[in-house]
């Protein structure tokens, strides 16, 4: 089995249009949820989010591209521009066709189609854009980034609501293992703050109206955030020969289904998920030093997930560091895992633990180191990333530091 190494990194979203400034924020503890600057936000009882301020789409691309690239596809290019010229790699001969794209994403082109369904239905237009389908089509960010870069090798999206992009990674993590890719571009993106988009999740009753506080006593839901992280994933030796920064390692991934309700999330399916990421990469639990939760805010999501990591770790979990930086940047749906990914690496290689922020209050429930409010220096070997998706479909992946 071939070792697969992450040379790469790039990302939008709330906290800062690059990966240098989300760190840093990362660090401080800063919130990137504020109030929406969305059309007809006054229809809307949700007003709040993770939204990418102070980006304008024309900085970066010219008239026909944004003609064609929903601002799901806009964030994961950017993201992935910043990962591939960190990593070095040029795209060319034998190796163009032994690379590949994987990208996790939920809603995809939301924006395109809650644009589109408006014209059409609110504004009485009887013709769309020509190109709205591959505009809006979950593939649209992994084809164009596959374009862009001459990317020939396997190339496909994952869609799993808010496991996608660890889903996505783990497929990648898979063919760099196997031996059938030496590289893949991969991570995640979403962007669904739209009015349709935030309107259909106000219907689950899950969403908070003033902020995101995991693991707090006094929560009371989820908040949404868009962007995109991406990663070049590369096989160890190929990686070492060309003399490339290794950042992490990946050791191991596991999924699982719980099979049991479409919404409620399973103790014993998140449990699974996490036990099986330590067998993949051969790992004993306490060799873990920190987690980075799939910690939504809402009730079900955190003590479920409490609950799986005292099963899977026993007393060592006691001793473990978890906390969900969705506190900062939001729930990105298909998108989270690889935002999350990105201080997972922190972790790893500056001995950086990013925070929960939020927490007031304590949750006997949820009795874990939760790392509250302030970043803490810390050197760990090995991390963890949750995601538990809707759906019951569970997804861990497992790094080492380099």
């Amino acid at each position: 089995m071939r070792r697969v190494v992450i040379t790469g990194q790039g990302t939008i979203n709330a906290l800062g249009h690059n990966v240098p400034d989300t760190l840093t924020a990362f660090r401080e503890g800063r919130c990137g949820i504020g109030e929406l600057d969305i059309r007809d936000i006054d229809r809307l009882s949700i007003r709040i989010g993770g939204q990418v301020k102070g980006y304008k789409p024309e900085d970066y691309f010219n008239r026909q591209q944004i003609a064609l690239y929903d601002r799901f596809t806009q964030f994961t290019l950017m993201a992935a521009r910043e990962a591939i010229a960190q990593s070095g790699l040029d795209f060319c001969g034998e190796l163009s066709h032994e690379a590949g794209v994987v990208l996790g994403t939920s809603g995809g082109g939301m924006t395109t189609l809650d644009e589109n369904y408006r014209s059409v239905y609110e504004e009485g237009k009887n013709r769309v854009h020509p190109f709205v389908v591959p505009k809006l089509m979950n593939n649209a960010a992994a084809s164009h980034v596959s374009m862009a870069y001459n990317l020939r090798g396997p190339s496909f999206t994952v869609a799993t609501a808010c496991a996608s992009s660890n889903h996505a990674m783990g497929q990648a993590f898979y063919l760099i293992r196997s031996g059938i890719s030496r590289v893949v571009v991969t991570g995640g993106s979403e962007s669904m703050l739209c009015f349709g988009g935030i309107k259909a999740w106000e219907g689950l009753r899950v969403m908070s109206k003033d902020a995101c506080r995991p693991f707090s006593a006094n929560r009371n839901g989820m908040v949404q955030g868009e962007g995109a992280a991406v990663f070049v994933f590369e096989e160890y030796e190929h990686a070492r020969a060309r003399g490339a920064e290794i950042l992490a390692e990946v050791v191991g991934f596991a999924m699982t289904a719980d099979a049991s309700d479409i919404v409620m999330p399973s103790r014993q399916g998140a449990a699974r998920a996490i036990a099986g990421a330590l067998r993949d990469a051969k790992l004993a639990p306490t060799d873990v030093g920190y987690i980075n939760a799939h910690g939504t805010g809402t009730a079900a999501n955190d003590k479920t997930e409490c609950a799986a990591v005292a099963d899977v770790f026993g007393p060592h979990a006691d001793r473990l560091m978890i906390s969900s930086t969705k506190s900062m940047h939001g729930h990105l749906i298909g998108g989270t895992g690889a935002v999350e990914l990105l201080a997972c690496i922190m972790a790893l290689k500056d001995g950086v633990i990013a925070p929960t922020i939020g927490y007031e209050e304590l949750d006997p429930e949820c009795m874990l180191d939760v790392v509250p409010n302030d970043a803490r220096e810390a050197q760990v070997d090995v991390v963890l990333s949750n995601a538990f998706a809707f759906g019951g479909l569970n997804a861990v992946l497992a790094l080492r530091r380099a």
